[in-house]
């Protein structure tokens, strides 16, 4: 018999669980099986192995949780999506919400190459079709590592969907009338987005601290890419150095130290800056159309913020220098999706 302990209730029969707390305050846990001769068999310190290893001892089949797609997404929530970055939590768990209807109830073991293509074919969202089947597939690796299932992963090998790269350009004449229209802190987000080339949520948390030694130090949330952007040149502040004393000199009386603030002195969240962008946008839209311009209007309507990365990635001369700007590894990546204009060519006569 396993020893009469009320932290074992949760436990199969004959299985239970040893704690400690170490030194360090951490609570050690371990797992045992005891056998009919009173024989202690260690069963590791992960629960579901643990239970795993407990039904191969019973000879019984594994737990139903454990071999059903449910517990596998249970313990994804459980322990994986909790150490990602906030907007990855977020889509995984979107992501997660939408595959559970057909897979939930599923047997780890029954899913094959086929049931992910018919998964695919069966979505009418075919880019998010994309996303859901990538993070499939990884819990089916952390699935594997777990020890839930020795099948090879069945979403290696299935096609995904056709994506085509957004191909919006924003021309000087489509950014300045959004631009006359934006409030001040509108202006300088979007003028710091130009000139650093990076994404919305990496601009929201620059800091006048973040300069150091002649350039803008930045770590990208999306990748943790750091990158140092030059404020100096030639001795003297280049026009990203100017921006950034200007803005710093604007927020004198406020108390915060990031760049891009409300007019009140608030930190600018990317609700905020949304709503700001749809205002200053639907004003320019508006006094487009009210000059007959049609065309311009509908190019006003679809621009968004995030296009102001690929603006500046198309604007550099050298795909190598806004590749670096951008913080890509691979050059091919700022050709075929940041670079949004053509190549320059000369008539023939």
């Amino acid at each position: 018999m396993r020893p009469r302990n009320t932290e074992n209730h949760h436990l199969p029969p004959r299985m239970y669980q040893r704690s400690r707390k170490r030194k360090s305050g951490q609570v050690w846990t371990a797992y045992y099986y005891r056998d009919l001769l009173g024989k202690d068999i260690p069963l590791g310190k992960d629960l579901d192995k643990a239970r795993i290893k407990w039904a191969e001892l019973e000879a019984k089949e594994k737990p139903l949780d454990l071999r059903t797609m449910k517990g596998v997404f249970d313990r994804y929530i459980r322990d994986i999506i909790p150490k990602k970055a906030a907007r990855t939590q977020k889509d995984n768990m979107a992501e997660i919400k939408q595959l559970r209807p057909m897979f939930d109830s599923a047997p780890i073991d029954s899913i094959t190459p086929a049931t992910i293509a018919g998964y695919r074919d069966a979505r009418t969202a075919k880019v998010r079709a994309n996303r859901e089947i990538a993070t499939l597939s990884h819990v089916f690796n952390m699935a594997r590592e777990w020890g839930l299932t020795e099948k090879e992963n069945p979403c290696q090998g299935v096609r995904k969907n056709k994506e085509v790269p957004r191909d919006y350009y924003a021309n000087d004449v489509v950014w300045d009338s959004v631009y006359k229209k934006a409030a001040q802190e509108l202006k300088d987000a979007m003028d710091l987005a130009y000139l650093t080339g990076q994404r919305p949520a990496d601009v929201l948390v620059m800091r006048k601290d973040d300069v150091e030694g002649g350039y803008l130090m930045v770590q990208q949330n999306k990748t943790h890419k750091k990158l140092r952007i030059q404020v100096i040149a030639g001795g003297s502040a280049n026009t990203l150095g100017k921006l950034i004393a200007q803005i710093t000199e604007r927020n004198t009386g406020h108390v915060s130290n990031y760049l891009i603030v409300s007019r009140h002195g608030k930190r600018m969240t990317a609700t905020m800056l949304r709503k700001r962008w749809d205002m200053a946008r639907e004003k320019a839209r508006l006094a487009a159309v009210e000059i007959g311009d049609e065309l311009l209007a509908v190019k006003i309507g679809g621009f968004q913020f995030r296009d102001i990365r690929p603006k500046a990635a198309s604007e550099i001369s050298d795909v190598g220098e806004a590749s670096l700007l951008l913080g890509h590894t691979k050059g091919d990546i700022t050709e075929r999706v940041y670079r949004r204009v053509g190549a320059i060519a000369k008539p023939s006569k």
